[in-house]
C-alpha cells in the first residue's frame, strides 16, 4: 500500500508542471489577444475621428460651393462670434416686429393679420420673448386698424410700410422697435414643406365651417345669400398633428370657429406662436442642420419671402442669440382684459379694440414686466 501510494505521488509531479506551463501559455495568449483587441479599438477610434473630420471638411466644402466662400465665411463668423455691437439694441435687447401678410391670391394681400414682437437679449442669461398684438387694435391717428398700417405706409411711399408699422407699434408697446420683417404666408407655407412638415401640439380642438377659399372671394354662388361656396370646413382635433405647409397655414389663419375660445384673434395669436415654435424645433433638428442642400433651400426661400431692414449679417448674429436662448423661450399674447370693444358706430362700424384706459400705459407696463424677467 505504501509502495502504491509512493508511486502515485511520483506520477503527480509532471502533471503539476504541465498545468503550470499550460496556465502560463494561456496567460501569454490572453495578453496577446487583449493587446491585439486594444489595437483594433485604437484603430477603430482613429478611423471614426478621421471620418468625422472628413465629413466636416466635405460639409464645409459643400456649403462653400452652395453659398459662396466670402459670403458664407462672413455669415459663419457673425453666427459664431455674434458681436454685440453688430446689431442695434436698447438695454441689451434687440426688438424685432414680425408681420405676416396673406400674399397673392387673397382679397387683401397686404393686410398683416399676424403681428408679433420678438425681443432678443444679449446677456448670458437673457431669454427670448415673443408676444402677439391683436390685428383689430384701433389706431386713432391713422383712423384704421393695426393690420392695415403696413398697407397704408406702402401706399404713401415705397418701403414706407415697415417704417410706419414700426413707429406705430412702438407707441403701443412703449419699447424701441429696432427692426421689422414681413413674411408672405405663401412662401411661409413652402418653407414648412421644405423641412418636411412640422409637429404641432393642438391644445384645443375646433371646427371652422367658414374658412375662406382663395380665389372665390367674389363668387356669387349661384345666388346663395350665404355665399357658402366661398368657404370650406376645416377640423382640428386635440393632440399632436403633423402638418404640411397648407395645413399649418389654415391652422394659424382660422378665425371663425364655433368654439368661442378658439374663434378669437387672441386664440389665433397663440396658434401662430405654436407653429413658429414647431418650425424652430424642426429647423434646429439634425436632419436639417447637417444637410447643406436643405440649408441652401431654406435660406433662399426665407430671403424670397422676407421683406426686412435686417442685413444678412444681423440675421446671423440674432440667430445665434436665439439659438443660445432656445431653452428660455417665452410666448405671450396681450391680455384681453387690457382692451375693450367699443361701440362700432364710433369707429366706422368696425370691430376694433381700444385700450381699457385712454392711453397705452397698462399695455406698456405689461410689456416691460415681460422683458424684466
Amino acid at each position: 500500500m505504501v509502495d502504491k501510494g509512493h508511486s502515485t505521488t511520483k506520477k503527480s509531479y509532471p502533471r503539476n508542471r504541465n498545468n503550470k506551463k499550460l496556465k502560463a501559455g494561456l496567460m501569454r495568449l490572453k495578453r496577446r489577444l487583449v493587446s491585439r483587441h486594444l489595437w483594433v479599438m485604437r484603430l477603430s477610434f482613429l478611423f471614426v475621428i478621421l471620418g468625422i473630420i472628413a465629413f466636416a471638411f466635405i460639409f464645409i466644402y459643400k456649403l462653400l460651393l452652395l453659398f459662396g466662400a466670402d459670403r458664407y465665411l462672413s455669415l459663419v463668423q457673425a453666427f459664431v462670434f455674434a458681436p454685440t455691437e453688430g446689431v442695434a439694441q436698447t438695454d441689451k435687447r434687440t426688438n424685432i416686429l414680425i408681420l405676416g401678410k396673406a400674399g397673392e391670391g387673397y382679397t387683401a394681400p397686404d393686410l398683416t393679420d399676424t403681428i408679433i414682437v420678438a425681443s432678443v437679449g444679449h446677456t448670458k442669461d437673457s431669454n427670448f420673448v415673443l408676444f402677439s398684438l391683436p390685428r383689430d387694435i384701433w389706431i386713432g391717428e391713422l383712423e384704421t386698424k393695426l393690420n392695415s398700417v403696413y398697407f397704408w405706409g406702402n401706399e404713401k411711399e415705397d418701403g414706407g410700410g415697415l417704417v410706419l408699422a414700426k413707429s406705430t407699434v412702438e407707441e403701443i408697446v412703449g419699447i424701441p422697435i429696432h427692426y421689422a420683417a414681413v413674411i408672405d404666408f405663401n412662401n411661409y407655407k413652402k418653407l414648412i414643406d421644405i423641412v418636411g412638415g412640422i409637429d404641432v401640439q393642438i391644445e384645443h380642438g375646433f371646427t371652422d365651417s367658414r374658412f375662406p377659399i382663395p380665389g372665390r372671394e367674389n363668387d356669387l354662388c349661384g345666388g346663395d345669400p350665404e355665399y357658402n361656396c366661398r368657404y370650406e370646413t376645416i377640423v382640428f382635433e386635440k393632440g399632436v398633428e403633423h402638418m404640411d405647409g397648407k395645413r399649418a397655414l389654415k391652422y394659424v389663419r382660422s378665425r371663425q370657429s364655433a368654439d368661442e375660445a378658439e374663434g378669437t384673434d387672441f386664440a389665433r395669436s397663440l396658434r401662430q406662436q405654436q407653429v413658429l415654435h414647431a418650425l424652430k424645433e424642426k429647423l434646429m433638428s439634425k436632419e436639417i442642420v447637417l444637410n447643406p442642400s436643405k440649408l441652401k433651400q431654406i435660406w433662399e426661400e426665407t430671403m424670397a419671402s422676407l421683406e426686412t431692414d435686417l442685413s444678412e449679417r444681423e440675421i446671423a448674429i440674432l440667430a445665434r442669440r436665439v439659438y443660445d436662448a432656445r431653452a428660455e423661450v417665452e410666448s405671450h399674447t396681450l391680455p384681453e382684459e387690457l382692451l375693450i370693444n367699443p361701440d362700432p358706430r364710433e369707429f366706422q362700424n368696425l370691430y376694433v379694440f381700444v385700450p381699457r384706459k385712454k392711453d397705452w400705459s397698462e399695455v406698456q407696463s405689461w410689456v416691460k414686466s415681460l422683458l424684466a424677467q
